[in-house]
């Protein structure tokens, strides 16, 4: 996996204005993966992201680059909460709700509809989601809206353009270092 396929698929949680992004990647071993992982994580880390895998099959490796600050304020919102509970996870903490994720998604029985709220979609769009089976949404972009349709718009706008000037800064040589927005520290 190279730098320039993180930020294909993750500029605006790198720059700060996503959650979360899930991509897949190869590795010619798990030794390779869990250097590469290392290597990155070394990078990220300092800057308030973390680089997990979330499901590993013979092909390919499922990637989660998250911030973890800005999930957990996420998962502390009570319609999140709420969906949780409802999807089945019993202990409400990050660690706890990361090893459900990750464990829902080894057993290979799909995305669960919930991984949304990791991703940062708003709960409002996950419920309608699940209420309606993906059916009779506003609009797609990132994900089906149900909810606020300009400010998902608007929303998707953004991580389109986030990713074009990272991709465009990354082809002028902007390391991940240099592309990477640090968390602020908490007050």
């Amino acid at each position: 996996m190279s730098v320039d396929q993180l930020i294909r698929h993750a500029a605006p949680t790198l720059a700060g204005i996503k959650t979360g992004n899930l991509f897949p990647a190869r590795f010619a071993s798990s030794q390779d993966m869990t250097r590469t992982l290392g290597d990155f994580n070394r990078v990220l880390v300092p800057r308030g992201l973390r680089l997990l895998p979330l499901r590993r099959t013979a092909g390919f490796v499922l990637l989660y680059l998250f911030r973890p600050a800005a999930l957990a304020r996420d998962l502390a919102q009570d319609s999140a909460r709420q969906l949780l509970r409802q999807a089945g996870y019993e202990t409400l903490t990050l660690p706890a709700c990361l090893r459900e994720l990750a464990r829902r998604l080894q057993a290979g029985q799909g995305f669960p509809h919930e991984i949304g709220l990791f991703l940062g979609y708003p709960p409002e769009d996950v419920a309608g989601f699940i209420a309606h089976g993906g059916k009779g949404c506003k609009c797609v972009g990132c994900w089906k809206v149900y909810g606020d349709e300009q400010a998902a718009r608007r929303q998707f706008a953004a991580y389109r353009s986030c990713t074009a000037n990272y991709c465009r800064r990354r082809a002028c040589g902007a390391s991940l270092e240099r592309l990477t927005v640090a968390s602020q520290p908490p007050q």
